[in-house]
């Protein structure tokens, strides 16, 4: 069994906090990454999206949120999201260049290779603006803040896997 914790962070201009639409557990919020087979290193060639609404049964007993089989080697492997780790990314861990964890995941016969920014997110200003459905697939995002009369900006978005025991 092998965690992996999707960390995240970004630049950001008078933004004080940015998670996904419904908080770092949302179920509905899609997870996109590709992932390679820990068998023979073949990487999909798409992305694979996982939700925590969305669950399969495995054999014998329990579930996890994907059942892949590598179309290369044919080897199983599974992806659990395991929620209840992740926290918003601040503005003190992105001045301090720190990533925030988002989602921890159990890959069982793969490794995740980079994730997409992509679905909606929620974004907070230093003035207390709340931003709704802020699109990152573009890799930024900007506004200006009637509320803190000032511009607010997301950019350099970075993500990375980290494995935990």
């Amino acid at each position: 069994m092998v965690n992996h914790m999707l960390m995240i962070t970004a630049d950001f201009e008078n933004i004080a906090s940015l998670q996904p639409q419904g908080g770092c557990d949302d179920p509905d919020f899609s997870y996109f990454f590709k992932i390679k087979c820990g068998r023979c290193g073949e990487v999909s060639q798409k992305e694979t999206c996982v939700t925590l609404n969305d669950t399969v049964p495995l054999q014998g007993k329990g579930t996890a949120h994907l059942i892949q089989k590598c179309k290369f080697c044919g080897r199983d492997g599974t992806v659990t999201m395991i929620p209840g780790k992740g926290k918003p990314l601040t503005q003190e861990l992105s001045e301090g260049g720190k990533y925030a964890p988002l989602m921890l995941f159990d890959f069982r016969g793969y490794e995740p290779e980079g994730f997409v920014f992509s679905g909606a997110w929620t974004a907070e200003s230093i003035a207390g603006t709340k931003y709704e459905d802020v699109d990152l697939s573009g890799e930024d995002f900007n506004e200006y803040d009637e509320k803190g009369e000032c511009p607010v900006m997301i950019s350099n978005l970075r993500s990375k896997f980290e494995v935990v025991k």
